[in-house]
């Protein structure tokens, strides 16, 4: 079968839910994957911030392995060794007491939602049940993530959506404080919106949430799904704003590729969870743990997370090179491996032009070039990602 007429069994069988580019690809290791007629691609998307460590990365690979012979599936009914292994890595190196596992980032900030709600019925007036989140976020595709998700896009044609959230702008203390009501239990924010367009928090903006959140005794919830483990040089991105939240969300690169999602929380937020008020069927299973557990030793060990540093500045130089040669280039921001490069036009083209010269990237927002590369990058690899970029932007 060619790869056009495989792709034409993909439209024909499978929901036409994602916009695909017509490529089909069949294999990865390290920073590149190939695809079935055997091209070659840097891939500086990394199934969207996922793989961290690389495609195939080979202790996560074995791991794998060896608790697929052993033991891939029991409920959580029972106590599970891997499980618990990863929670008390988790919390050793996190502000968390508690971990709840799941499959997804949306499963996940389901969960904080659901936390933050059970703590305040128990524990704060009668009516806080309303969230703040912030205009441009994203959280999610379950009914009550795309409602707490700042952007009406992913609303439309799903109405009505569930009550209890309000959106204010991120970077906006003023308004954030204006929208705290007798109503409000919390604000859900993520520390840097990746799929808003690589959007940073102001100095001091986190902290100033946090100190705003202990003044009116409600929950601070951070999102690190895309920017958790890693992604920003630090393990989790709120180190490098010096604050705890109450609940975090983490997935993506929690597997390496494996799905995995999980909810941290303080002993005391986590106790509102008890038998019966939150569960799921394949969260924490043996399999996904190990996967986890696995990446979680690796990226404390050795130089990963400095490397991300490192490369990360050397990436962001070089993009800013390219903006003083492009003047339809409006910024490049970002921190670590989670870097976007706004345009003055729609991206597209020169995200599809990337990928026919070798280079996989993303744009979102429309005209923001997202780049989440895995961690391991080199300043080669680097270099070889922005000579091809420059070729795709001299096109225009």
């Amino acid at each position: 079968m060619t790869t056009e007429e495989l792709i034409a069994l993909s439209e024909k069988n499978i929901m036409g839910t994602y916009r695909r580019f017509p490529i089909v690809l069949t294999r990865g290791e390290g920073v590149r994957v190939w695809d079935r007629d055997g091209k070659e691609y840097l891939d500086f998307v990394a199934g969207i911030a996922v793989c961290s460590l690389g495609h195939s990365h080979p202790a996560v690979v074995e791991a794998i392995k060896r608790q697929a012979e052993t033991l891939m599936h029991v409920s959580n009914l029972y106590h599970i060794e891997p499980q618990i292994h990863f929670a008390d890595q988790l919390v050793k190196h996190s502000f968390a007491d508690k971990v709840f596992f799941c499959n997804s980032g949306a499963e996940a900030n389901e969960g904080a939602i659901k936390l933050a709600r059970k703590y305040a019925f128990e524990n704060m007036e009668p009516g806080r049940c309303e969230l703040i989140t912030m205009k441009d976020s994203f959280h999610g595709r379950t009914l009550a993530t795309i409602t707490a998700t700042g952007q009406k896009k992913f609303q439309v044609g799903f109405e009505p959506l569930p009550e209890g959230f309000n959106y204010v702008p991120f970077n906006d203390l003023a308004a954030l404080e204006g929208a705290v009501t007798e109503r409000t239990c919390g604000v859900l924010l993520e520390p840097i919106q990746g799929e808003g367009g690589v959007r940073m928090p102001d100095r001091h903006y986190l902290r100033k949430v946090r100190e705003l959140c202990d003044d009116r005794g409600i929950l601070m919830i951070l999102d690190e799904v895309q920017v958790g483990m890693g992604r920003t040089g630090h393990l989790f991105a709120y180190e490098h704003d010096s604050v705890t939240p109450d609940i975090m969300t983490l997935a993506k690169a929690l597997g390496n590729g494996f799905p995995i999602g999980a909810v941290l929380a303080t002993d005391r937020v986590a106790s509102s969870f008890v038998p019966g008020s939150h569960a799921s069927t394949f969260g924490g299973n043996p399999l996904a743990m190990a996967a986890g557990l696995t990446v979680m030793e690796t990226l404390l060990e050795g130089d990963i997370l400095e490397n991300c540093r490192r490369s990360g500045r050397y990436f962001l130089e070089s993009l800013e090179n390219l903006k003083r040669k492009y003047p339809f280039v409006k910024e490049v921001r970002g921190r670590g491996l989670i870097i976007g490069m706004e345009l003055t036009a729609e991206g597209t083209d020169i995200v599809r032009s990337c990928m026919e010269k070798g280079l996989l990237i993303n744009c979102t927002s429309g005209n923001v070039l997202r780049f989440i590369p895995p961690l391991i990058i080199t300043e080669a690899e680097v270099d070889r990602a922005v000579e091809i970029l420059d070729r795709a932007m001299g096109e225009r």
